[in-house]
């Protein structure tokens, strides 16, 4: 399932930075990373600490980005007609993720395989869509 972020801007280095936001939203990641922070016991004022909560969002954006990216469109037009009914086979797919229930990273690899009826997907959109589906949260 595609959900859409709104989007804001903020300046870092002197450049407008899009970052991704629900709307609507009240806290933004980077509060909640200050809280969680200020809960364990830091300063999240303290100078090594100030741009994490900046850090830890651009970091959970990236690793939730498939959110963002629809699979059709990664796909496009890179399906060709091919007589070919044998199993498409593309192995060591190498991918990470975050669960779900911690939000804590893991890595793996995929293997996919499928039977072509006609059309065929071009070997190197598989490992793009794995990438796509991993980049969301997984059980």
């Amino acid at each position: 399932m595609n959900r859409k972020r709104g989007e804001q801007n903020k300046r870092q280095n002197g450049k407008d930075v899009e970052l991704r936001k629900r709307e609507n939203q009240k806290t933004t990641i980077e509060d909640n990373v200050r809280q969680i922070l200020a809960y364990i016991g830091e300063n999240p004022n303290r100078e090594g600490l100030v741009k994490t909560p900046y850090r830890v969002a651009r970091a959970y954006e990236y690793l939730t980005k498939g959110y963002d990216e629809d699979p059709k469109a990664v796909i496009n037009k890179a399906m060709f007609t091919e007589d070919y009914q044998e199993m498409v086979l593309v192995k060591d797919i190498d991918f990470f993720s975050l669960c779900e229930h911690h939000l804590l990273p893991f890595f793996g690899r995929a293997h996919v395989a499928y039977i072509p009826k006609h059309p065929i997907v071009g070997l190197s959109k598989v490992a793009r869509l794995v990438e796509v589906f991993s980049r969301r949260l997984q059980v």
